[in-house]
This record gives C-alpha cells, sequence and structure tokens, in this order.
C-alpha cells in the first residue's frame, strides 16, 4: 500500500490534490490511500503561509465534497458541478480531464482526534488515520462511537470505515534502552498535548490542568522542561512499552478491537535494522495468525 500520513489540505487546492492522487492510484495499481489532516491555525498560517479562513471542519467537510465531484468528473468525462461556501468546481475542459482510472477512485481518509472529524471520516471517507495524542482508552470510548454516528448518518456500517492507529512507541533492545525510548516518547507527547486543539483528550483523562501547563510552557520556549510533565501512568496510556522481543505480543494485546490498522512509526536506529524488523513482522504476523 502506498499512502499520505498526511498531506495537509488547505494549503493545496481540491483540483492539484485530487489530479495527483489520481495519478498516484494510477501508477500504483490501485494501492494508494489519500490521507488529508487539517492541521491548526498557526501552521497554516506561519509554516505553509496559507489562509484560514473558517473553522477546520466544515471547510474540510467541503473540502471533500468538492474533490469526490471531481473524482466523478474524471471518472464520468462530464463535470460534476460543486457549489460550496469554501469551494467551487463548475469548470473541467475535456482536454484538462485526465479520464478513469483503471482501479476505481482512490481510497480517502482524513486525520481525526476530535468528534466532528470522526463522525465526519464515518459518514463522507473510506478510513481515518487516528493522531497518536489519542489514548487507547480515548479512542475506545470517543472515537469509535464517533465514527460509527457518522456512518449512520450515511446509511453506512463502522466496518466499512478502516481505522488507522498510530500510537506511541517506547520500544527497544533491552531495558536500557527502553528507558531511553520512554524519555524520547515523553517529549513527543508532551510537545502534541501542549496544543490546545489536542487538549479535549487530556479532558477525558482529567490531565486539563496538565495541558495547559504545558501549552503557557510551550509559549515560553521550555521545551525541555515539558516532559517532567508526563508520569509513567500518563506514559502507559499513551504508549506502547516494551522490548523488541516482547513488542508483538504488547501490540497484540493493546491495539486489537481497537484499530483495523497499525501504522509502527519506528525509531531511527529500528529502521535501520532489516533483521530486527523482519524479526518483529514475524512475530507479529504470527500473533495475527493465532
Amino acid at each position: 500500500r502506498l499512502g499520505t500520513n498526511v498531506a495537509i489540505a488547505f494549503p493545496r487546492s481540491p483540483m492539484a490534490v485530487a489530479q495527483a492522487a489520481w495519478d498516484l492510484q494510477q501508477y500504483s495499481h490501485g494501492r494508494f490511500s489519500l490521507g488529508l489532516g487539517t492541521q491548526v491555525k498557526g501552521h497554516n498560517e506561519l509554516r505553509y503561509a496559507s489562509p484560514w479562513t473558517a473553522p477546520p471542519g466544515p471547510r474540510l467537510r467541503e473540502y471533500l465534497l468538492c474533490m469526490r465531484a471531481m473524482f466523478e468528473s474524471f471518472a464520468s468525462g462530464e463535470t460534476v458541478k460543486f457549489e460550496g461556501e469554501h469551494y467551487r468546481f463548475s469548470l473541467l475542459p475535456p482536454f484538462f480531464n485526465p479520464g478513469p482510472t483503471d482501479y476505481g477512485r482512490p481510497k480517502v481518509q482524513i486525520a481525526a482526534v476530535n468528534p466532528y472529524m470522526c463522525r465526519l471520516g464515518g459518514e463522507l471517507c473510506d478510513g481515518l488515520r487516528l493522531h497518536p495524542i489519542g489514548t487507547f482508552a480515548y479512542t475506545k470510548a470517543v472515537v469509535l462511537p464517533a465514527i460509527a454516528k457518522g456512518a449512520a448518518t450515511a446509511g453506512r456500517k463502522p466496518g466499512d470505515i478502516e481505522v488507522v492507529g498510530a500510537p506511541f512507541l517506547a520500544v527497544g533492545s533491552d531495558d536500557e534502552a527502553v528507558a531511553k525510548a520512554k524519555a524520547e516518547a515523553r517529549q513527543h507527547i508532551a510537545f502534541y498535548a501542549s496544543t490546545r486543539s489536542y487538549h479535549r483528550v487530556l479532558e477525558f483523562h482529567g490531565w486539563q490542568d496538565v495541558g495547559t501547563e504545558l501549552h503557557r510552557m510551550s509559549r515560553e520556549g521550555k521545551w525541555r522542561e515539558m516532559p517532567g510533565l508526563i508520569s509513567d501512568d500518563m506514559l502507559e496510556e499513551w504508549a506502547l512499552i516494551a522490548t523488541f522481543d516482547g513488542f508483538a505480543a504488547k501490540a497484540k494485546e493493546r491495539c486489537e478491537g481497537v484499530f483495523d490498522t497499525v501504522l509502527l512509526d519506528l525509531p531511527p536506529q529500528l529502521r535501520c535494522d532489516d533483521e530486527r524488523i523482519a524479526a518483529i513482522v514475524a512475530a507479529l504476523r504470527t500473533h495475527d495468525e493465532e
């Protein structure tokens, strides 16, 4: 499979994304999945130099519907018009229409943390790519029911929507390496947990005061001090913590029944170790067959 995890939508026009996804679907023989995300206002405006014109949820809904009209136009050869508040599509001369692929339209997935995006994904998308800031408990109690609600709105079943999880990992060859990996995971978690858009997760666990403090510290540039606010209990809620030998069993224990697909964002030192990766994959396959 080939996909984006994720392409930031608003700095890119729906047509530019639709054309690229259409080509990648053809080149990959139908194996492409388009993952889209909104990012937060500050990064859109200050990092991507892109205007933030409306709340992200309703705007992404229009983006998806507009792109769906474009895909239908590519497949049929006729312009399927879309008129929305934020996006409008009404012109596609035959010269610019790529025509149908041999494999149908690409799958579309969106990044999600909060209930609105989860419902939107359940209603309009083929899947959701969950942000690692969502804990396992939050995913089961908030995310999955919201996906099911969105699916019901569109007359779909929750099982029609692929749920892609990407939990934080704290893995290493031995206990000492795991301890180092836990420190790195705390740094990543503290960074994301300082973002107010993700504080609903912290509120779910009763950690709102921690989120408020992390946000304050981030504005003051106290990045090195921030991981100290992530306790052992909090880390357990967010991360898969294991040695390489125990990782497959831990992943099965925590992820089964929560995610359909698990994205393993392996640490750099492990990505270079083909032998280790092969052993972990073999162990995961064994657990899957069991």
